[in-house]
């Protein structure tokens, strides 16, 4: 059945506009050759946002965001911010807010591993061969939220603070186990129990939870046992869920196994309305240079027809989309090696031109 896609395009900052555009392009195709109704507007974020209007995050973007279905995002960074410590405002600060003020409780990033990329990857292509799980980060709670946070007046102690609540714990395990059971049923629950007190309140809601799914299997382990896991066995998870600071460094450990950066999307879910973006950042060195990987944008506007709005033979059909485009060598310089470098537009023709032609 034909239906009306709403979505809030933020481009950001860097490469954010090259990628988004082809991202952009393959959902309009993917629309028309289903039948379905696009209506898309742009917002500001990021740095470009703060050079616009003075704010990361403008109030605009976020009424845009908010009576949208879905928003397909680019990236935030940039250098002339990076190297000034002084800054008060910063676009990160923005990514932040957006998170708040959206509710994106979980943030989801499918880590899969390509043939073709096997060689690329620091593991062995016996160990990544067949890798595919799925990593839960908590996003709105933890050590990045918590208060009290700061410094001494001597300016010779800081201090953070971790809180969790019950509600935050139990809406990210729900989520987990729903995913699980739309998998291989089995849940990794990361933590640091046996220091940390807010691991504590996570292993007991776990364990009040897990009942409640039977058909689901469920794995406890502590977060440095999991960085080990991951690099040597990434096949033994399906989806591993927890908090903040621990999926902030585990999510970026996953992703490096697949050979590339530009490959991997994500999801972050959302209370009023999800965010989908790359994993990558900014990368202002290649800002305008058509050279971008903009795969990572493409898949995550796969998620975004499976997870927005629960099109999975849309979001299927970018996939078979994007392993063809790789089976054919039509890829950039990141992943390219010795072979012909495509540019991120021809990248993106090429996939349009697939979705066009392609027989339902």
């Amino acid at each position: 059945m034909s239906k009306e896609l709403n979505i809030a395009v933020l481009a950001g900052d860097g490469i954010g506009p090259e990628i988004v555009k082809q991202a952009l392009e393959v959902t309009k195709a993917v629309c028309k050759k289903f039948g379905h109704t696009l209506k898309y507007e742009e917002g500001l974020t990021g740095a470009t946002a703060i050079d616009a209007v003075g704010d990361p995050y403008p109030q605009a973007t976020h009424e845009l965001c908010m009576r949208s279905d879905a928003v397909l995002f680019g990236a935030i960074g940039d250098p002339k911010y990076d190297n000034n410590p002084s800054a008060k405002v910063r676009p990160e600060q923005g990514l932040l807010k957006m998170r708040k003020d959206l509710g994106l409780y979980a943030n989801i990033r499918p880590v899969t591993t390509f043939p073709s990329l096997l060689h690329k990857s620091p593991l062995r292509a016996d160990l990544v061969e067949g890798a595919d799980f799925m990593c839960i980060r908590e996003l709105t709670g933890g050590m990045y939220f918590g208060r009290p946070q700061g410094r001494s007046e001597d300016g010779n102690t800081a201090y953070d603070t971790c809180v969790y609540t019950r509600e935050e714990v139990e809406r990210i395990m729900h989520l987990a186990y729903k995913y699980a059971r739309q998998r291989r049923k089995k849940v990794t629950m990361v933590d640091k129990a046996n220091v940390i007190a807010t691991s504590r309140l996570w292993r007991q809601i776990t364990q009040e939870i897990a009942p409640q799914y039977p058909d689901v299997e469920t794995e406890y382990m502590f977060v440095d046992n999991a960085a080990m896991r991951i690099i040597q066995w990434p096949k033994s998870f399906d989806v591993l869920v927890t908090e903040n600071l621990f999926g902030d460094i585990l999510t970026d450990e996953a992703s490096v196994i697949t050979g590339s950066l530009g490959m991997l999307p994500s999801a972050s879910i959302g209370i009023h309305t999800s965010v989908f973006e790359p994993i990558h950042g900014s990368y202002p060195q290649a800002a305008g240079k058509n050279i971008a990987n903009p795969l990572a944008t493409i898949l995550s506007a796969a998620l975004m027809f499976e997870y927005a709005f629960n099109m999975m033979e849309e979001g299927a059909l970018i996939r078979k989309a994007v392993a063809a485009s790789m089976d054919a060598k039509v890829i950039t310089e990141d992943i390219a090696g010795d072979g012909k470098a495509y540019s991120t537009s021809e990248v993106g023709e090429w996939i349009v031109n697939y979705v066009n032609n392609s027989t339902l």
